[in-house]
């Protein structure tokens, strides 16, 4: 363990003024295009929307007052497969709480977990009970804030799960749970497909599972509704995944330069896949979507994030889909992008311990609904502890 703990290193945030005075200086200088010629968010952000979040960004935003937000918080990084991993590594005083990875995915980031934190460490703050605690290790993706990003091809999310399963390792756990959404998902779901005997169950807001030809042929309710949502999102919402997929470098140039192109290439997708009724400020507040957004811009992770989608759909996705053994949970929000019905998912995920479909909430679970996600998390692990 010796060496597994020298690569370990203490983290805090700290952004230098220089780095802020750049960042107002590219946004009061923004270069706007015309104005959109619909009234709603068809065609995109609307440029009324992102003028007033921009100026608001520039003028108002107290980034010292988030960066000590960020750092209440014990963080880390951990030197694995050559990358030093940036991670919140927040241990529990109970003496029972149990090891808990959780994994975001894209635009997301750590920021996502800030709120499920206290409450998953300390239950008893919160109205809860000791006896569901956990120790919590929330890892930024490679390429995302302040992980290092793959210098050669191959990062994809396979080799995320192999480097995830070592940082526990690093960290002194022997075993632990696992949970993701998004890419975060498709991680978890890696972690329990390689099975390397430290996980003992995972937990998904977004399972990946495909249906029968007898159901595409003939869909019950259940179905239907998954392949409408699969049809919605294909029609209206695969645009940034195609590009990321493909040219993520070209992509990179304008968001790594414009702070403005990279936050509204964010949040965006905070508007689509929030439970937010058209404002995705009604989901999460506006300085937390700058959080998640300054998470991005700071490190430069236009191009780096997007990344991942290259890699991963050309080596991991497109295959069969195979079996998971280890005990499984899912919870599934109300408008989640992706709501493949239990039946698809049991016939995957074959030690299916846990299934609740939640009446509110959508993408970025733990953001927008931290209660019910943490009610959820201690649902399903305390049916494998």
């Amino acid at each position: 363990m010796r060496d597994s703990k020298a690569a370990v290193q203490a983290f805090r945030v700290c952004v230098s003024d220089a780095a802020l005075e750049d960042l107002k200086t590219r946004l009061r200088a923004t270069r706007w295009p015309n104005k959109e010629t619909v009234s709603d968010w068809s065609q995109g952000m609307p440029l009324a929307y992102l003028r007033d979040l921009v100026d608001y960004w520039a003028n108002r935003y107290a980034w010292r007052a988030r960066e000590a937000r960020l750092n209440e918080f014990a963080q880390c990084r951990v030197l694995v497969g050559g990358l030093n991993i940036h991670a919140y590594h927040v241990r529990s005083a109970h003496s029972q709480a149990v090891p808990l990875l959780m994994t975001h995915g894209w635009p997301g980031s750590v920021v996502e977990f800030l709120k499920v934190l206290g409450p998953l460490t300390a239950p008893e703050r919160y109205g809860g009970d000791p006896r569901d605690a956990f120790h919590v290790v929330c890892p930024s993706l490679p390429g995302y804030g302040f992980s290092d990003a793959a210098r050669d091809p191959g990062c994809g999310v396979e080799k995320i799960a192999q480097l995830w399963d070592e940082l526990m390792a690093a960290l002194g756990y022997a075993t632990y749970f696992a949970q993701g959404g998004d890419w975060g998902a498709s991680v978890t779901t890696q972690i329990a497909l390689q099975n390397r005997g430290r996980c003992r169950g995972i937990h998904l807001n977004m399972p990946i599972a495909a249906p029968t030809p007898e159901e595409i042929a003939n869909p019950t309710a259940a179905d239907s509704k998954a392949f409408a949502a699969r049809a919605h999102y294909a029609k209206f919402e695969a645009g940034y995944s195609t590009q990321q997929s493909t040219r993520p470098q070209t992509l990179g140039y304008g968001l790594v330069d414009s702070p403005a192109a990279q936050c509204a290439w964010i949040i965006e997708k905070f508007w689509a896949w929030t439970d937010c009724d058209g404002n995705p400020e009604n989901a999460i507040a506006r300085d937390e979507l700058l959080d998640n957004v300054m998470l991005n811009w700071l490190p430069g992770a236009g191009a780096s994030s997007a990344r991942l989608y290259w890699e991963s759909f050309r080596n991991s996705f497109g295959r069969e889909l195979p079996k998971v053994t280890l005990p499984t949970g899912c919870s599934i929000f109300a408008k989640e992008l992706s709501q493949p019905p239990r039946a698809w998912v049991e016939r995957r995920y074959t030690k299916l311990v846990y299934w609740n479909e939640l009446p509110k909430g959508g993408h970025f679970a733990a953001f927008e609904q931290p209660e019910l996600f943490v009610r959820e998390i201690r649902d399903c692990f305390g049916r494998m502890r």
